[in-house]
């Protein structure tokens, strides 16, 4: 009985954490996308960075890293519906949390 129990434990585990990997990889490409159609093509995604439970809720906020040159910025994007399991998900932009400009970095 506890190997069945320790072997179901490890296999949510499993099931979670591709599900955690997943929903980063296409949350990083819903932002991408996002920031495209606002016609900000040179603008990269570093990261996003959610909540553990963030992949099992619907509504949810995330903090986006993203990049344009010398300048780095943290946006707080709020997600409505999930970009895994559903087609229908909207992104909306709350707030400017960070904005980082380096003067001088030699790139």
């Amino acid at each position: 009985m506890v190997r069945f129990v320790l072997s179901l434990a490890v296999l949510a585990g499993l099931v979670y954490g591709g599900l955690y990997f997943y929903y980063d990889a296409s949350l990083t490409r819903a932002v991408d996308d996002r920031l495209d159609g606002l016609g900000l093509t040179a603008v990269e995604v570093k990261g996003i960075d959610f909540a553990p439970t963030a992949p099992l809720v619907t509504d949810t906020h995330v903090t986006a890293e993203v990049v344009y040159r010398s300048a780095e910025a943290s946006l707080d994007i709020r997600v409505i519906g999930h970009p895994v399991f559903s087609e229908e998900y909207r992104l909306e932009l709350d707030s400017l949390q960070a904005f980082r400009l380096s003067i001088g970095a030699g790139e």
